[in-house]
């Protein structure tokens, strides 16, 4: 495929997939992927030992229990089960406020990320909104390319796929689909991302409406975090979770593990994290 003629395949899945933008209570919608689940698992875990490779991972059990435990519990949701991905989760110790999935599951927060929330279900919406994404968003929507492409172009998609650790994916790897990647996620994904993670949440027992506040508290800081440049506000959060929570069935939001205040006192007798790795050339 030329490069012109993915130019005109990426704007006509972008403009489908804006003109297909959900209302609150509609089913949500898996983007069209070319490769199978297998190959998706595949890809997830050849660049999850890169990510490994780059990354420090925090030696603390409890730390790594305790995001596993609120993570695993987003996974028994109903939704999360029918992606058929097999979710599990890292703590590395990087002062970045982020976290991010990659397909078939593996998923990875950074320690500046659980500074940052002020409660558990805010960890739990990003973690849910993540994970969201690794099921409904840009890896189906918008990802697929031909092994055709330059090298270059190839490397560019895969930095913005998944950031300064992310460059150009083995050649060895290209067979099993390293070049179904994610774009800049569109305003349109962001919303079926809070719709989902909300409804993950809800049935986890956790407020959903903590997940719009905690975006709203990172994005209202003087010096926002890289984190939102690929997360952008889709609109009014809190009136969409809203809205979308009239249409789940009523429960209590109440649920707990009772070790966010020992999480927060773990975190603080961490060492400093190491220096970021320099971007991969």
């Amino acid at each position: 495929m030329s490069a012109k003629a993915r130019a005109v395949w990426i704007s006509a899945t972008l403009f489908v997939t804006a003109a297909l933008a959900r209302r609150p209570g509609e089913p949500l919608r898996p983007g069209y992927n070319m490769f199978s689940k297998q190959q998706d698992v595949q890809l997830g875990q050849a660049n999850a030992k890169r990510v490994l490779e780059q990354y420090q991972v925090v030696k603390n059990q409890f730390l790594q229990d305790y995001v596993g435990r609120v993570g695993n519990r987003l996974a028994e949701g109903t939704e999360a089960k029918q992606s058929g991905f097999h979710f599990n989760f890292t703590v590395l110790n990087v002062g970045e406020i982020n976290a991010f999935a990659l397909p078939g599951g593996p998923m990875f927060i950074y320690t500046g990320l659980l500074k940052a929330c002020d409660n558990e279900a805010q960890l739990a919406g990003v973690v849910g909104h993540e994970m969201s994404q690794a099921y409904i968003g840009e890896f189906a929507h918008h990802g697929v390319f031909s092994n055709n492409g330059a090298g270059e172009q190839r490397r560019q998609l895969n930095e913005i796929c998944f950031g300064r650790f992310m460059s150009a994916v083995p050649e060895d790897d290209v067979g099993l689909g390293a070049n179904s990647v994610i774009l800049k996620f569109s305003r349109d994904a962001e919303s079926e991302a809070d719709a989902l993670g909300s409804h993950l949440m809800a049935e986890a027992g956790y407020s959903p409406i903590e997940m719009a506040h905690f975006f709203e508290k990172l994005s209202s800081a003087p010096h926002p975090p890289q984190f939102l440049s690929d997360h952008p506000n889709p609109g009014n959060r809190e009136k969409a979770i809203q809205a979308e929570l009239q249409t789940l069935p009523q429960r209590s939001y109440t649920w707990q593990t009772g070790d966010f205040s020992r999480m927060k006192s773990e975190l603080a007798r961490l060492p400093s994290p190491p220096q970021a790795p320099a971007t991969p050339q």
